[in-house]
């Protein structure tokens, strides 16, 4: 899959699947906005892809609709359009449900659905401008089938399905295609938080019996970034070895 001349943006992308997201777009030849809350680590991120591609780095808090719009406006002015968004950014910890806080449930809804609502909106007439957008929603097994100890969480990843869906039946005859992906257990560094008895049996549940590595979860949002999957808008992909099989 190549991607010379387009030019793809991924939130998140200072660490873990967005990382992985923008390393595979810069190889295939893309000019990379890597965008994160956390400048430092963001910065760090563009330096170390430097060899692979053009890798340019903006900050985003995509809680902040402000900042989504101060992105939007870069982007114009510094590209004129945008041909690919990935809405990686995504946070989580596992917790029972009567343990937790309205504070909790605030940060897990306004990163994990809020953000990728309010960064598509503000990025989307640039999206429609190149003729042949694309976006691709990171959400989450866990928002398929449910998860113990993710209850808020699913919920939020669940609403991102039906806004992948929703979305891609207003914006079709705009040029611009919709799809989604739901990782399952993945190796990345929020993974590496959980007990290590955790990440065993979480390991264990999949037929593969191992977590999938970032850089799966990538190929397969590459996939629906590329022209290969130009006839498919709406989907929803679970990459997890198996763990959920839906028909």
């Amino acid at each position: 899959m190549k991607f010379n001349g387009k030019t793809a943006l991924v939130t998140g992308a200072a660490s873990g699947i967005g990382l992985a997201t923008a390393r595979a777009f810069a190889e295939a030849g893309a000019t990379v906005i890597l965008t994160d809350i956390n400048a430092d680590a963001g910065e760090a991120a563009a330096a170390s892809l430097a060899e692979t591609g053009d890798v340019r780095f903006m900050e985003l808090d995509v809680t902040s609709r402000e900042s989504a719009g101060e992105l939007a406006d870069r982007v114009e002015r510094e590209f004129g359009r945008l041909d690919v968004l990935v809405n990686a950014a995504g946070w989580d910890i596992i917790q029972p449900f009567m343990e937790n806080t309205p504070e909790y449930w605030e940060k897990i809804i306004a990163i994990n659905f809020r953000g990728p609502v309010q960064v598509t909106r503000a990025l989307l007439p640039l999206l429609m401008l190149s003729g042949s957008g694309r976006i691709v929603n990171v959400s989450s097994d866990a928002g398929r089938v449910g998860s113990f100890g993710e209850t808020v969480y699913a919920g939020a990843k669940g609403g991102i399905i039906a806004f992948t869906k929703s979305l891609a039946r207003e914006v079709v005859r705009k040029q611009v295609r919709v799809n989604c992906i739901c990782p399952g257990p993945t190796d990345t560094p929020l993974f590496a938080l959980q007990p290590e008895k955790m990440q065993e049996a979480l390991a264990n549940a999949i037929p593969m019996k191992r977590v999938a590595k970032a850089s799966e979860i990538a190929d397969a949002i590459l996939f629906f970034a590329s022209d290969r999957s130009s006839f498919i808008t709406g989907q929803v992909l679970s990459v997890s070895g198996g763990l959920t099989m839906n028909g």
